[in-house]
């Protein structure tokens, strides 16, 4: 099994940026190649800002390369639980504005001609069990009362659905759907270079200062003056001095994929290219690729070491929602970060004069970070919080967050020992 992730060898989408070379002086910086940093990087461009994003690796190279591509509507939680955790105003502003998510991230897809094989059949969160359902039940009332034209689907139809019947039932969002998600990170970074952006891989930030009434961004000998800020490092942040370190849970998934099943054996697997997640407390996750592969996920570091027990569990879960691809290989594993919060809800913090930090997606990535990005930018070129989706807060702390990621990895650890025998 190759530890490369699926997505780069699959990715139709190419893009290579040189590192930093020059000192500059910009309107906007963001630090941070993913989902969040490159939308915001296309919104700041196309309004014509001058703007400069710095990636320490290469564009992707984190959370938003190793995403399980699921383009979903909403946050984890249920709609009544996040407005009781940010208030009523502010909680039904954001769960509109996220429920557009899938909207505008296909819509970019078309207007950029972005090749991340986009499938917008929706997607199907399954019952694990009969309480898996009931949650279901209670989350299929929450989102119909906004709106949401959500269906729930009993086991007969979720077995049809599937293609196995290890389901009690499963919730369908008709909004959402599934992309490859490095092509589609890359291609949001190709079409903000192509409205003027300059973007630079290989380029690690030492330090951030204020001086004056501009940011100074080091990175190896040079500098960007920058009149604002946006960090969108998220679960992949790299010491940037003392101006600003986000606080949050880090927690792997680690997905394993098999090579292209042929027609005859993939066409009864989500036949209609549904993403799917489940409710069990160690979440796993299953989807198609455009060539027939079956992606399995759960919570876990596959190059930790409990590497071999993730791995074990991956195969012995294949078979049991598929028996009839018990002997087929997984070719591919490889592992993600997700910052996490204590909330589970998406943090801005305004820890400067006209600097945003954004991170703690807890593992929903595309959609959020797609919106979140681009209308921080929108913010920050405007001098308004009006268009943030959430508003903006000084600072975020997490209790123990290495003593929290060491029980998550255990309890992973554990179930995925135990289950799918």
């Amino acid at each position: 099994m190759t530890s490369e992730t699926l997505w780069r060898t699959t990715a139709r989408e190419t893009f290579t940026a040189p590192p930093l070379a020059a000192d500059r002086t910009i309107d906007l910086a963001i630090i941070g190649g993913g989902f969040t940093g490159c939308a915001a990087a296309l919104e700041a461009a196309r309004q014509g800002a001058s703007v400069c994003l710095l990636e320490a690796q290469t564009i992707g190279h984190g959370g938003s390369g190793r995403n399980v591509g699921l383009v979903n509507a909403g946050l984890w939680l249920p709609p009544d639980t996040v407005r009781a955790q940010t208030g009523e105003a502010a909680g039904t502003k954001l769960l509109a504005t996220l429920a557009e998510a899938p909207s505008r991230v296909f819509a970019l897809i078309d207007r950029e001609s972005i090749d991340c094989e986009p499938t917008r059949n929706g997607t199907l969160h399954l019952a694990h069990a009969a309480k898996g359902l009931a949650d279901l039940t209670d989350r299929h009332s929450q989102g119909r009362a906004m709106g949401a034209p959500l269906d729930l689907l009993d086991a007969t139809e979720t077995t049809r659905r599937t293609g196995s019947t290890a389901f009690h039932g499963a919730l369908f969002d008709p909004r959402a759907g599934t992309i490859q998600p490095l092509s589609y990170v890359r291609g949001l970074a190709r079409a903000a270079t192509q409205a003027g952006a300059h973007l630079h891989e290989k380029s690690p930030v030492q330090s951030i200062t204020r001086q004056a009434d501009l940011w100074h961004i080091t990175s190896g000998p040079h500098t960007l003056r920058a009149r604002r800020l946006l960090v969108a490092t998220n679960a992949y942040h790299l010491a940037l001095g003392p101006a600003f370190r986000p606080a949050f849970v880090p927690v792997h998934y680690c997905q394993y994929a098999t090579d292209p099943l042929p027609p005859a054996r993939r066409d009864s697997i989500l036949p209609q290219g549904e993403g799917c997640w489940d409710t069990a407390l160690v979440m796993s996750s299953v989807r198609r690729d455009r060539a027939g592969r079956i992606i399995i996920g759960g919570i876990g570091n596959g190059t930790g070491p409990g590497s071999r027990v993730h791995a074990a569990w991956a195969r012995r879960k294949l078979a049991a929602l598929y028996p009839a691809l018990k002997d087929i290989p997984l070719t591919h594993g490889w592992t993600g970060r997700i910052a996490m919060t204590r909330d589970h809800i998406p943090k801005i913090i305004a820890f400067g004069p006209d600097a945003y930090a954004i991170f703690g997606y807890s593992g929903r990535g595309i959609g959020p970070g797609t919106v979140f990005g681009t209308q921080a930018a929108q913010a920050l070129l405007s001098d308004s919080e009006t268009p943030l989706p959430l508003a903006p807060i000084k600072q975020h702390k997490e209790t123990a967050p290495a003593a929290q990621a060491a029980y998550f990895e255990t309890g992973a650890c554990l179930t995925h020992a135990l289950t799918a025998r």
